[in-house]
Order: structure tokens, then sequence, then C-alpha cells
């Protein structure tokens, strides 16, 4: 099953599977590669990239921002929905599993449209603003959760007003909820929740795809 989801019935998981989430055939095989590969979990599901190509598709948007790339799958969903002349950038620091993204970006043949630049984020991210680029219309962060709050930041000064920025792994396996878990990560992800409804800079939604993502539009 393509489905990821830790907190949908397994069966109903399975309907939404058999019926609404159709793959871009190099998708399937990029996430059957990654299924045996360490670190595996790290892969969003099918339906979470499919939600992904359907916000960039809504919104028009033809520049994305990816802070965490791990071997490409979301860069890929979004990069197939973007037109021609689309703009990807991609952040990581791996290049051992950026090696995988590479190989099926190009059998997708999106990988003209996509910017892989290998460095702490924060440092790219402020080295970006500093240029001063175009906007962008979307982003997406799911890199190491300990800066998820400088990430988001700097996403908000980056994307366009009526752009959107999603923030994964936001309900952490459940364990936002334990008032017992008090590691670090779990409540920068805590804080960021309970803060974006308050937050007058963004309309946001959490989602219980896969691990939860927060959905930010930047008013």
């Amino acid at each position: 099953m393509s489905l990821k989801s830790e907190f949908i019935d397994p069966a109903i998981a399975q309907y939404i599977d058999a019926t609404t989430v159709r793959e871009h055939p190099v998708l399937h095989e990029l996430r059957e590669e990654t299924a045996h590969l360490p670190m595996a979990q790290m892969e969003i599901g099918a339906d979470q990239g499919q939600l992904m190509a359907l916000l960039a598709r809504t919104i028009g948007a033809r520049r994305y921002l990816e802070i965490g790339v791990f071997t490409g799958y979301s860069a890929l969903a979004v990069a197939l929905a973007l037109p021609d002349d689309g703009y990807v950038l991609a952040l990581d620091v791996s290049d051992e599993w950026t090696s995988v993204a590479r190989r099926y970006w190009e059998r997708a043949k999106v990988a003209h449209k996509i910017d892989l630049r290998l460095a702490p984020a924060l440092e790219t991210l402020d080295a970006i603003r500093a240029a001063k680029p175009e906007p962008f219309d979307m982003a997406f962060i799911d890199a190491d959760k300990a800066n998820t709050a400088e990430y988001f930041e700097r996403c908000l000064a980056l994307v366009r007003s009526g752009g959107l920025i999603l923030v994964d792994n936001v309900l952490r396996g459940g364990a936002v909820i334990d008032p017992g878990n008090d590691e670090p990560e779990t409540k920068i992800l805590r804080r960021l929740n309970e803060r974006a409804p308050n937050d007058d800079r963004i309309d946001a939604v959490l989602l219980p795809i896969c691990d939860g993502i927060l959905v930010a539009r930047k008013r």
C-alpha cells in the first residue's frame, strides 16, 4: 500500500489507496526503490505527493522551494506538476540520498527544472534571501526538525502573498499530544502547531495525512 498515515484506519487507507491515489510510473519506481533503503520511513506517501501536486496546480505554481530532499519523491511529484519552465530549488546535505533523486529526475525528464544545492539549508536560504530573488509560489519543509521554526520564517520571507508553505511530520507519530513528551524536537513542532492559528501572517490547517502536514497560506 502506498499510504503511510499512522492515524487512519487501515481499511480506510486501503480504500483511499485503491480508489483515488494515482502515481506517475517513475514516482512508483522511486518509491519502490526507496522502500528497500535505510531510513525509508523518511519518504512521503503517495497520497501526500498527490496532494502536493494538486496544491501546486491549484495555485498555478511555477517556483517551488523544498527543504529536505531525501531520495527526491516530493520534489519529483511537484516538478511533474509544474509547467515546463517551472523551477524547483531543492536543498539538502546528503549527496548519497540525492544521487538516487537525480537518477529519477532524469528518468522523468524534469531534471532541467530542479536546482539541487547541497549545503546547510539555513546558510543557503539566507544567501538566497540576500539576493532578493523572485518570490516562490510554494515551499515544503521536511528537514531536521530542530530548525523547523527557522525554516518556516525563512520561507515566509521567500514565498509570495497567496503562496503556500507546507511543513511535514507535525504530528510526530502522535508525540505532540503526549504531555509527558518533552523532547526538544517535539516541543518545537508542538509550538508551531499551536501558534499557527494565531499567526496573523498566515491562514493554516493541519491535515492528518502521513505524519501530519501543516498547510499555511501566506496572507
